[in-house]
């Protein structure tokens, strides 16, 4: 809520012709938080609203990670890196798993050169560009606070929560919606039991969260779940099937799901 505020200040400066690029405000994120919570999903709405607010000229998002950014002899990464930048220019810029750069004891040469050249190019090029760094939130916390010149330039960190079971299965509800499946009755309470199961898991002693998967685990279920069922079919013969057969996923097809 407050990001959109901010953006919509930033329109309306626009509007009244306060657009001097010393005035204006700094768009560059942070997000942070376990895998599948949509984070590159909000990215995409992050760039799509910039263009509709008129603060991006084109509001595409180009992903990045560390291959993309590194290369493999001296003095080639900063023209690796400024090449990539470039493609992003008037649209969003995402580096998944940015700490990934300068690994954990920061002393990688090459990463570490990705870095000095991305913090310089995003002041260079703010006023045409947004740039979202993301990945664990403990890993996150580590880079900011070893590198300065990131948090003076990332001022807006977005921590992404895991989902709850409830929100689990409402991804799980699209994305049957979008593969033209339903569940039985039956399967939706086995579903539903499964996904209580894995948020569960994630707040035991010893767990590591970041294993949950939340929105890519549920992917993960219904994808195993859908060949289950194929196989299922399969075996009972060549005969012609139902509309209802042909598009029901019954609980035994969420066993394969648990493998």
């Amino acid at each position: 809520r407050s990001l959109y505020a901010q953006l919509q200040l930033e329109q309306r400066k626009r509007e009244l012709g306060i657009d001097a690029a010393g005035l204006r405000a700094t768009l560059h994120m942070v997000f942070t938080g376990n895998p599948g919570t949509g984070k590159t999903t909000v990215a995409r709405v992050v760039a799509d609203l910039l263009k509709a607010l008129g603060l991006l000229r084109t509001g595409h998002l180009v992903e990045a990670d560390r291959s993309a950014l590194v290369a493999g002899y001296s003095g080639q990464t900063a023209l690796k890196t400024k090449a990539v930048v470039e493609t992003a220019m008037g649209g969003v810029l995402f580096i998944d798993e940015a700490y990934a750069l300068v690994g954990e004891d920061g002393k990688d040469s090459f990463g570490r050169e990705a870095l000095d050249t991305l913090i310089k190019l995003v002041e260079d090029y703010r006023s045409d560009l947004v740039v979202i760094i993301a990945g664990y939130s403990r890993e996150m916390k580590k880079l900011l606070e070893t590198n300065p010149g990131l948090q003076s330039r990332f001022p807006t960190t977005l921590e992404f929560d895991d989902y709850s079971p409830e929100e689990l299965l409402q991804i799980a509800d699209q994305m049957l919606l979008q593969d033209i499946l339903v569940l039985s009755p039956a399967a939706g309470d086995k579903l539903r039991r499964i996904l209580q199961e894995l948020s569960g898991a994630a707040a035991r002693p010893g767990f590591d969260p970041r294993a949950n998967g939340n929105g890519r685990a549920v992917r993960n279920i219904l994808e195993r779940a859908k060949r289950s069922q194929a196989v299922r079919l399969q075996r009972l013969g060549t005969g012609r099937r139902s509309q209802e057969e042909l598009t029901t996923l019954l609980p035994e097809d969420l066993d394969a799901g648990l493998n």
